[in-house]
């Protein structure tokens, strides 16, 4: 009998792909013995889109998983204050979110492992893209054990299927583990093409992309006194795919449906999770649970310290431009700033039922219980109820539950129902690339025109200047900058989940209660006197030089008028041992050889 993490199922692929892309996962694959299955390549096929069927994680309601992945670190939270598994108290053994994070993966990795060893003996007569497709196979479990090792740190390392007494053995170095990732997708690697064929396959940009992530990750973290070695191949890793991919145009286009047809958008967008909205209809709830109150729900916050990380448009942080100020923090930033975040004051569009009559048009306000709706009929503005502060549910919106931020990213959906969204969930895109070069080659004090363009052309798409010359030739200013760049190009899409726990600044970030918006001035009846923003003065500004760390990590301090903002997560505290979760208790019942991480 083999646990349920590591049971072999070849999962349902349920999915129906739209026209623009492939239907490989529109088969029905049952359940089966590997033994004597894998003798064709439809077979084989099969099987391995059984392994994408798994990538369907949904670590809350309808949510793809590394949409969640971020509001475990500083740069967002969760609707209910104290409760993110990146700090605190629901950070155990016994979370079951933790729990269904190492089971997913290890889903993955079984699945894989199952088809990679059914396949053995008939090796030499499988033809067509039977290769092609195992090599996909061995993407797909690199990729889950990158997950892992971001987590958990040592884990089980698992070629094969196993029963329930080997999966009850010791945990593996993650060295040992990475550098069995590594040479492995190097064996694959000429059996993959530079772009998959079909969206929603991994492709020979994405091994290389897995590689750069599992050795930026092992370098970080000096795993088994590599860490030099490893920034050497990430950089390697990442420089192979640079110029073999592209930016799109539009930074924009890339989170909604309309911008993911274009072919620039899918030249970037190298590794999705796929929806549909033909056949059967394959939908996620990304929209729906981050947006105002006045057409959806909002359980997700962007928080104070990631709006704060956009420079100003003369690419200076904004506690050093001329062109910041604090009364409209909005005005002279970053166009990222705006892209991925709305505000007091920003006009919001969307839909709330996919057809014309479902269009909606507003006024986002965080201080009054009413505000504009423009009326498509008539082409007009009028006064309507404002949700997000005069409801019933008005304790979750992004003026109560969060601190004055609402997630633009994924959300900027004219067309489509903001429940039942089909745009694809990123993965892994050539922004990520170009920065993981970079990253790599200052750690390793290589600093050369190629690191400057690498960044230059991430910060160019969005009409940001390039480096400033002060950084030219200097390791610290370049670090500060790539990790700059990192968390305001790729914020929402997972990535700074693994970048907070290399960069070990959890404590940074999670230190204290959460900031937010200037609060108003309120009768005893509860009306605003006077908004927040309106009473903001020029010295409210935050600190980003409270330590050497802060500055390096552009992390906002907000003590000398944090009495004047809005606050949240009071209780919120850090300790070192977050930097891995535990291993789930279930977990440690099935297999105690595994043993616990430090602390827990």
């Amino acid at each position: 009998m083999k646990t349920t993490s590591i049971k072999y199922i070849v999962a349902i692929a349920f999915l129906s792909i739209s026209a623009s892309c492939s239907e490989f996962l529109d088969r029905e694959p049952t359940s089966y013995s590997s033994s004597g299955f894998y003798k064709s390549e439809a077979a084989v096929e099969d099987g391995v889109s059984g392994i994408y069927s798994s990538l369907y994680i949904n670590l809350a309601a309808n949510l793809p998983f590394n949409i969640m992945l971020d509001h475990w670190t500083g740069l967002a939270f969760e609707r209910a204050e104290n409760t993110s598994i990146g700090a605190g108290g629901s950070l155990n053994p016994d979370n079951a979110v933790i729990s269904q994070w190492w089971g997913a993966n290890f889903n993955i990795i079984s699945n894989a492992n199952g088809v990679l060893t059914g396949v053995e003996p008939y090796l030499d007569q499988l033809e067509g893209k039977s290769k092609q497709y195992l090599a996909e196979a061995r993407v797909l479990r690199a990729f889950a054990y990158c997950n892992l090792l971001t987590a958990f740190g040592k884990v089980p390392l698992f070629t094969k299927p196993v029963t329930s007494e080997e999966y009850n053995s010791t945990r593996t170095d993650e060295h040992v583990i990475i550098d069995f990732l590594l040479s492995d997708l190097d064996a694959c690697l000429n059996d993959l093409p530079w772009m998959a064929e079909n969206r929603g396959r991994v492709d020979r940009s994405v091994a290389y992309g897995i590689k750069s992530r599992l050795a930026l990750l092992g370098g970080s973290l000096n795993y088994g006194g590599k860490g030099p070695e490893y920034f050497k191949i990430a950089a390697e890793s990442a420089n192979n795919v640079i110029g073999q991919r592209g930016l799109a145009v539009n930074f924009e286009d890339l989170f909604n449906k309309a911008g993911q047809q274009k072919a620039d958008v899918r030249n970037e967008a190298l590794f999705e999770i796929i929806y549909s909205d033909q056949g059967v209809r394959k939908t996620h709830w990304i929209g729906f649970g981050q947006v105002s109150r006045n057409y959806g729900q909002t359980g997700r916050h962007p928080s104070q310290l990631l709006a704060d990380t956009y420079e100003c448009t003369d690419g200076l942080r904004i506690d050093e431009s001329p062109l910041y100020n604090p009364k409209t923090p909005w005005a002279n930033r970053d166009p990222r700033f705006g892209y991925t975040l709305w505000m007091h004051k920003d006009t919001v569009e969307g839909n709330t039922n996919g057809t014309e009559s479902g269009r909606i048009k507003f006024i986002l306000d965080l201080y009054q219980p009413t505000t504009k709706f423009y009326n498509f009929t008539t082409n007009t503005w009028e006064i309507g109820t404002n949700a997000d502060i005069n409801s019933g549910a008005a304790w979750t919106s992004f003026a109560n539950a969060g601190v004055g931020y609402i997630w633009k990213k994924y959300s900027y959906e004219k067309i489509e129902s903001i429940g039942t969204q089909t745009c694809n969930s990123i993965l892994m895109r050539y922004a990520e690339i170009l920065l993981t070069y970079a990253e790599a080659k200052i750690e390793l004090n290589e600093l050369d025109n190629s690191v400057y363009e690498a960044i230059n052309q991430v910060r160019n798409r969005s009409k940001m200047p390039n480096i400033s010359t002060d950084r030219i030739g200097n390791q610290e200013k370049m670090r500060q900058l790539v990790r700059r760049e990192r968390k305001v190009e790729l914020a929402l899409e997972g990535i700074h989940f693994g970048d907070m726990r290399r960069w070990k600044i959890g404590d940074l970030e999670n230190e204290g209660p959460s900031y937010g918006y200037p609060l108003p001035t309120l009768a005893t009846d509860g009306r605003v006197l006077q908004e927040g923003y309106d009473m903001v003065t020029p010295d409210m500004v935050p600190n980003f030089k409270k330590s050497a760390r802060h500055d390096l990590n552009d992390m906002a301090n907000y003590d000398t008028y944090k009495s004047k903002l809005k606050v949240r997560d009071q209780n919120r505290f850090w300790n070192d041992k977050f930097y891995l979760f535990p291993i789930p208790q279930r977990e440690l019942d099935l297999a105690p050889l595994l043993g616990q991480n430090d602390g827990y």
